[in-house]
């Protein structure tokens, strides 16, 4: 452990309310989770926020092209979102949205702050206008032929052909992009943040030695153009935050967006008395860190700093910034099946394969990251196979057979285990500095030595033989201790192999307990850790990934699908409708049903009565994450005697199935027993 506990505040950046999380943005939440667990491992106060970004002009015509209002359609993004997260093991203290009180509290709260500072202003400015839709246009929502170069079905902001940047209004024949109409001009007011008189402030901040040089480097380059005021409003329609004394104007979304940050964390702090100002306030001495693509340096070096430093709030103490990712060495292709899904992947590979293959390739650079899948196989199987796993499972299936179950008291190379409790302290380094690539190089390399080890002594063949007996109970016993330490140093990249390895040693993996060796204590009988990579579940997500194509490109369908998938049943009337009882519910403890595949077993508190529900959502939650939660019940429906024990109700759910079931949640202020009318 550390001699002084640090309070560090790590937050990733917010995925778009309005897509799939894909292996681009694994990257990036790989990344930072390993370096948070890294931080809690050592013993430090470290916390994991994020958000999914929630407001703009697409989350608005994406929602109504659904047919849905936008809060319920971001709402069922995030929970996409933190399914796909999940699967992966990233361990988010709280995973928000930016479309929350919290948020607009926030935002709300910095915009007035710059505004009675003096750093907002107002004036009025020409914009493309579409005339069906009654709408301002974002410049990618205009498109039209190049000026530079003729192409045509260019954007507004740039040219894929030429390369050329321009204004929307330089485009020659424009059009609308939401309705092809031909836009019109149109006057609207505008505020403005006055960037520029912060210039001196970020670039003593940009000097400071905090940045990667390449992150400083390019944030200088906007000062060799000039800073410009940044426009930060948008005109109705439009789904945000309304900005104060302004109706009809709302906060752009790239405002609000980095507040998230701070909105996510207020809502965790509030209902886990952690300190926020703590973390927040000018003079604080805690850690805030952000990781974030290269794409959004701009904002976060120079948008974000100012607006805090404007408002009275701390600056980040560091960005750690990461490249792209790259599949074969090209661009994620969606007809190559090379633009992967998170829920593609999770359907055919193990999610421990990516974070391996991503830790052995990071360094604290701005380097791009390809994921060349028959490397990525190759590596896999032959580090985690065939180096870490194979120390166990050769050595560990003799302790049971022949010891007992229990470790040797007596260590037989006391060097060989110095060496490997040694290396904590440059593999702690490595980790502290995001040189995760050169962290596994290590461990790896410690690893070979574990297996020349185990290959030299031959304790299958020691234990032929009873005069060689003690010494092989000494060989499986050191082998296993060095697995431990191993696997103790891959614990934040390889949570579940971490959990497994607990179980079997019977002993928790912690930093501290790197020196505390576990020489004649029992284990668990050895069961299978890792398989191998197979090049035919790689294929078959490639392919399967195309077929997800396929489908998100097919024809919309129309309004009334959904009625046809799934008929509408029998009609009933009214007084039938009107005697269905619905309750708000605290679930006041949820647990596994061992035989049943999709049934969770409820305990309800419905305001002094308690009922048992079984309920068929075990796909989408776990027992732990329901505990305390307030839902709908239906509390007049008759008991049902099921294999399981009795059932007293049903709670109300929605959703296709599998991951995406959504339990019906009642307002804030909602107690159990209340009835919903």
């Amino acid at each position: 452990m550390t001699t002084t506990q640090r309070k560090i505040l790590v937050t990733s950046a917010l995925p778009y309310a309005n897509g799939a999380i894909h292996l681009g943005h694994l990257l990036e939440h790989i990344q930072t989770d390993i370096w948070v667990r890294f931080q809690r491992l050592r013993g430090n106060e470290c916390y994991h926020i994020c958000a999914d970004d929630a407001h703009g002009t697409p989350i608005m015509l994406k929602a109504q092209q659904l047919g849905l209002k936008p809060e319920a359609m971001i709402e069922q993004v995030r929970a996409q979102h933190m399914a796909d997260f999940s699967g992966f093991q990233i361990g988010f203290d709280n995973y928000y949205s930016t479309h929350s009180d919290e948020n607009r509290e926030y935002s709300q709260h910095i915009y007035r702050m710059l505004r009675d500072n003096g750093y907002i202003q107002s004036r009025t400015i020409s914009q493309l206008y579409d005339p069906e839709k009654e709408m301002f246009l974002p410049d990618r929502f205009v498109k039209g032929t190049c000026p530079n170069c003729g192409s045509d079905d260019q954007y507004g902001d740039n040219c894929d052909s030429c390369g050329a940047t321009y204004s929307p209004i330089e485009l020659k024949n424009p059009r609308s992009v939401v309705s092809g109409a031909t836009p019109v001009m149109r006057d609207s007011e505008h505020y403005f943040f006055d960037l520029p008189a912060f210039e001196q402030m970020l670039k003593a901040w940009i000097d400071s030695g905090a940045l990667q040089s390449g992150v400083a480097n390019k944030l200088h380059e906007w000062f060799e153009q000039g800073l410009q005021q940044w426009d930060i409003s948008r005109d109705a329609p439009y789904f945000g935050f309304e900005i104060p004394d302004a109706p009809g104007k709302y906060f752009y979304v790239w405002l609000d967006a980095p507040i998230g940050y701070m909105g996510s964390f207020k809502n965790y702090c509030d209902s886990h008395n952690v300190d926020f100002d703590a973390f927040w306030n000018k003079d604080s001495t805690a850690e805030v860190y952000h990781f974030i693509g290269k794409d959004i340096v701009y904002f976060h070096g120079l948008f974000w700093p100012a607006m805090l430093d404007g408002a009275g709030y701390r600056k980040p103490t560091n960005l750690f910034v990461h490249g792209y990712v790259t599949v074969n060495g090209e661009k994620m292709s969606k007809s190559k099946g090379t633009f992967i899904q998170a829920s593609t992947y999770l359907k055919h590979l193990n999610p421990s394969y990516l974070r391996y293959y991503y830790a052995a390739k990071l360094n604290n650079r701005i380097d791009d990251l390809d994921l060349n899948l028959e490397d990525f196989a190759q590596r896999v199987n032959s580090d985690l196979i065939g180096k870490v796993i194979n120390i166990a499972s050769r050595t560990a299936g003799f302790i049971h057979k022949r010891f007992d179950g229990k470790l040797s008291s007596d260590v037989i190379a006391p060097e060989l285990l110095a060496s490997f409790v040694e290396n904590q302290h440059s593999i702690a380094e490595l980790f502290e500095q995001r040189e995760f690539g050169k962290a596994i190089r290590e461990i790896m390399a410690l690893a070979d030595k574990a297996n020349q080890f185990i290959a030299e002594q031959a304790p299958w063949q020691l234990v032929k033989e009873e005069a060689t007996l003690e010494q092989a109970h000494q060989v499986c016993s050191l082998s296993l201790e060095l697995f431990r330490i191993l696997v103790t140093y891959l614990k934040p990249v390889l949570p579940d192999l971490a959990a497994q390895t607990e179980e079997l040693l019977q002993t928790e993996l912690t930093w501290d307990n790197l020196s505390n060796a576990i020489f004649g204590q029992s284990i668990s009988k050895f069961k299978p850790l890792l398989q191998r990579v197979e090049m035919e579940h790689i294929q078959a997500m490639i392919e399967s990934s195309k077929e997800d194509l396929a489908k998100m490109q097919a024809p919309a369908p129309a309004q009334k699908t959904p009625l046809d998938e799934d008929p509408i049943a029998e009609t009933i009337d009214y007084d039938d409708f009107a005697k269905v009882d619905l309750r708000v519910a605290r679930i006041i403890k949820a647990e596994h049903v061992p035989e049943a595949n999709k049934l969770l077993k409820l305990q309800l508190d419905l305001g002094g009565e308690t009922r048992q529900v079984f309920a068929g959502i075990k796909s989408a939650y776990k027992p732990e994450d329901l505990e305390g939660r307030l839902t709908v019940m239906v509390a007049n429906l008759a008991p049902r005697k099921m294999r399981f024990g009795l059932s007293e109700g049903m709670i109300a759910a929605a959703g296709p199935g599998g991951k995406d079931i959504w339990l019906l949640s009642p307002d804030e202020g909602a107690e159990p027993g209340m009835r919903i009318k």
